[in-house]
């Protein structure tokens, strides 16, 4: 039998990687192919649920990209970690063509496990936007993958005071809305947008997300080793397609993630820093382990 030593030394167990992006943390498992879960505590919010880390289980919220086993797999996972801690039913954003077999799904899973596997499902469409909480809502934007897909786009609804108003006293705002008058504007603030598993058009679709204060973003190929015919084929995007639109980032932190397991978390960093523009290096946040390999 192998040491302890040794055994820990090649040990690349479900280790989960955590990044900052500006007020945000990012935390989870992202392998193109492989698992993709991450969670943004901050705002409660999990993206994809490939695998079910145990401190997963205390979110409420989940935004599914699409339906396949590496982004959707740890489903039934996660809520039975969730049904031992008493939790109610998670909410669950997908698409719309996705809710019913979710549901078929889970029904049979509940039948094996004899435990009811509940969730409050929330059918999304290109466009629709929902309430989360308070001033959180979530809009839905198409993505581009061989299966029903979304992106999400998380942004506050902020009442700030109408420009005209500003330095009259305060009572006499105070009877200005008594009387009826709308004396704020409602804006909205993007905060972080999720795009996995999509063609580079995402962000021609759907340009607001290049504004927003995080963007998550799927980067499964980097270079030579997967063409770019290849990576098109397969629905996902290629680094050479972000380098063409370098200058479209205006987001604060670009989180890029998703990448194929071709590359070690070590070459991802090195090819990044290689081939990224100074100003929008100064701005990528690799999602990527700190260790050798990639984690399981």
């Amino acid at each position: 039998m192998a040491s302890s030593a040794a055994h820990a030394r090649g040990y690349t167990g479900l280790m989960l990687t955590t990044v900052q992006a500006g007020p945000y943390t990012v935390r989870g498992v992202s392998v193109g192919g492989l698992y993709t879960s991450l969670l943004v505590r901050e705002l409660d919010a999990l993206f994809d649920i490939g695998v079910a880390p145990r401190s997963f289980a205390s979110a409420d919220d989940l935004f599914l990209s699409h339906g396949h086993a590496d982004h959707i797999g740890a489903l039934t996972s996660l809520l039975g970690m969730r049904g031992l801690m008493k939790r109610g039913p998670l909410r669950v954003f997908m698409p719309a063509p996705t809710v019913e077999p979710v549901l078929d799904a889970l029904a049979a899973m509940s039948k094996l496990q004899r435990h009811d596997l509940t969730i409050e499902p929330v059918g999304m469409s290109a466009g629709d936007v929902r309430r989360v909480r308070n001033d959180l809502w979530v809009r839905a934007f198409p993505t581009f993958h061989p299966v029903p897909s979304l992106g999400y786009q998380l942004f506050r609804r902020i009442d700030k005071l109408r420009e005209e108003l500003r330095g009259l006293p305060g009572s006499e705002i105070a009877k200005r809305r008594k009387a009826g008058e709308d004396v704020c504007d409602t804006i909205e603030r993007d905060e972080v947008a999720y795009a996995t598993d999509t063609l580079i058009r995402v962000i021609d679709d759907t340009p607001s997300i290049l504004r927003s204060r995080v963007l998550i973003m799927e980067c499964s190929f980097l270079d030579h080793h997967k063409s770019l015919e290849a990576s098109r084929a397969g629905c996902h995007i290629h680094l050479d397609e972000l380098l063409e639109r370098a200058a479209d980032f205006d987001n604060e932190h670009l989180v890029l993630m998703h990448f194929s397991q071709i590359y070690r978390p070590q070459q991802v960093r090195e090819i990044l820093a290689d081939r990224l523009p100074a100003d929008l290096a100064a701005r990528v946040v690799p999602f990527v382990p700190t260790q050798r390999h990639w984690p399981g």
